[in-house]
């Protein structure tokens, strides 16, 4: 597993993949270097991708630009030129993304909740209207602070290293 993107030749095109991660395999801290088993639309098995990623967890989405190798030691895999974390798009992605840990004061639960509540919204809910948050039933003041805090800490923590890895700064500095 070599962490420099391939060039692209006639026999391995460049091929764009989004999908879920399912696992995180490994996920050097320095370099940005990870192997991930993500679960794509149209694949019946999991998808290894490697490629570079300041911080990826799973239950995150990710795009990427790459191509398909197979590695003597490990198979068939995506070795992504670039690899960005989306949003979900589906209300079952949004829910597990939310109810992945990532943002604390949100679990499993709650994620259900707002979900069914905001659909499709719920991120700009959270970024632009937190109010909204005390619509719902058991949701009080301190419990909507506490998330629309822990989602602004992750949005700057995740540009930060997005910007320090994209400057070839890696991610344990």
């Amino acid at each position: 597993m070599m962490s420099q993107a391939a060039p692209a030749h006639a026999d391995n095109p460049v091929e764009k993949l989004y999908g879920s991660i399912e696992r995180v395999t490994f996920h050097s801290e320095a370099s940005g270097f990870c192997v991930l088993r993500v679960k794509v639309k149209g694949y019946r098995e999991l998808i290894t991708v490697i490629g570079s990623a300041a911080s990826v967890t799973a239950g995150e989405y990710i795009e990427c630009l790459g191509c398909w190798v197979n590695d003597r030691q490990h198979g068939q895999q995506f070795k992504t030129i670039s690899l960005k974390i989306v949003p979900p798009t589906t209300l079952d992605g949004i829910e597990k993304y939310l109810g992945s840990g990532m943002v604390k004061g949100i679990g499993p639960h709650f994620a259900k909740k707002l979900v069914k509540a905001f659909g499709e919204q719920v991120f700009d809910v959270i970024e632009q209207t937190p109010e909204r948050l005390l619509e719902l039933p058991g949701i009080g003041k301190k419990r909507q602070e506490r998330v629309t805090s822990a989602w602004a800490e992750q949005k700057v923590i995740l540009e930060i290293m997005v910007f320090l890895q994209s400057h070839g700064v890696g991610t344990s500095r």
